[in-house]
Formats: structure tokens, C-alpha cells, sequence
């Protein structure tokens, strides 16, 4: 991974396939790397209060990003909440 600023490039050798990481995606990458077993609820209430903002003003963005990071390989399948 490539890191710029608060952006970041991920290659996927084993496709060959180059990935954008926006902000939030590079966001959302590193506090999962950092703190596996992290629910969705957990992140969405970690990011909003880091960003001084309502914990549901973010949700449908996390969603979508955590779900793109899933499809392309760089995450693991994560837990709505933390029993799953």
C-alpha cells in the first residue's frame, strides 16, 4: 500500500488489480488493521466521535465503504454488532 496524506493505493498482486483508498476507506482500513474484531456499531461511533459528528450522520458511507473494502480483499467480513 501507497500511502498520500490521507489517501492511500493498494495493489493487489494476486489480480493485478490497483485500488483507490478515498479518506474514509484509508480511515476505515487502518482502525480494523488496528483493532480487529471491531463491529461496524463500534467504528461508526469511533469515526463519528473523532470527527466531532452524530453517530448516524455517517452510516450509510461507512456502510458502503466497509462493504467496498470487503468486495476488493482488504478487509474481512465484519459483524453488524458485537455478538455478530
Amino acid at each position: 500500500m501507497k500511502h498520500y496524506a490521507t489517501e492511500a493505493v493498494a495493489f493487489d498482486t494476486a489480480s493485478g488489480d490497483t485500488h483507490y483508498l478515498a479518506p474514509l476507506a484509508l480511515e476505515l482500513f487502518q482502525l480494523f488493521r488496528e483493532c480487529p474484531g471491531l463491529s461496524r456499531e463500534d467504528a461508526k461511533r469511533l469515526l463519528a466521535q473523532h470527527h466531532a459528528l452524530e453517530p448516524r450522520s455517517l452510516d450509510a458511507q461507512i456502510d458502503e465503504t466497509l462493504d467496498g473494502l470487503h468486495r476488493i480483499g482488504l478487509l474481512n467480513e465484519i459483524a453488524s454488532s458485537p455478538s455478530g
